[in-house]
This record gives C-alpha cells, sequence and structure tokens, in this order.
C-alpha cells in the first residue's frame, strides 16, 4: 500500500529538525519503503512511502512528530484509482 506523508516545520523546530535529518537521513524504518521524497521552500515536504506495516508507519511518525506536523493519507496511483473507477462504472 502506498502512503502520501505531508509535514509542516513549526516555528522554532526548523534547527532541531535540520539536525536529526542530517544525522539519520529521515530514512523509515525496516518495513516501510520510501519511494521520493520533496522538500518545499515553505518548510513543507512531501513523500511517498509503501509498505504493508501499519505499525512500521506509525513508527516512522512517531520518531519525528516531536519536530513536524505530519499527515499520512494511504493513496492510489493513477493505474490503480482507474482500476476503482472502472469496477464503479459497471
Amino acid at each position: 500500500m502506498k502512503f502520501l506523508v505531508s509535514w509542516k516545520l513549526p516555528h522554532g523546530t526548523f534547527q532541531p529538525a535540520v539536525e536529526r535529518f542530517l544525522g539519520t537521513g529521515g530514512l523509515p524504518p525496516k518495513g516501510v519503503k520510501l519511494v521520493g521524497r520533496w522538500h518545499g521552500a515553505s518548510m513543507k515536504g512531501v513523500a511517498i512511502a509503501e509498505s504493508n506495516d501499519a505499525k512500521a508507519i506509525y513508527a516512522w511518525m512517531a520518531a519525528w512528530g516531536d519536530l513536524l506536523e505530519l499527515e499520512v493519507t494511504p493513496c492510489l496511483d493513477d493505474a490503480e484509482g482507474a482500476k476503482v473507477l472502472k469496477s464503479l462504472n459497471k
């Protein structure tokens, strides 16, 4: 399953977040594959991750929850979404 992860750096967390990111690479735990990650100039960012383990996603978010405002949304790519829509259109 794919997840859209978005984050925002609240005021006052920039430097600690930078230090943690540079020290750890911000990589997810075992059981979560990072597909891609993008950082915006607005101090917001997004990532796409894949996992079949909700606990691993939760652990990843918990590891950053003290510094970032996080939102996680299960998501589908175009092909997966089209398949669902076709099944509804019968």
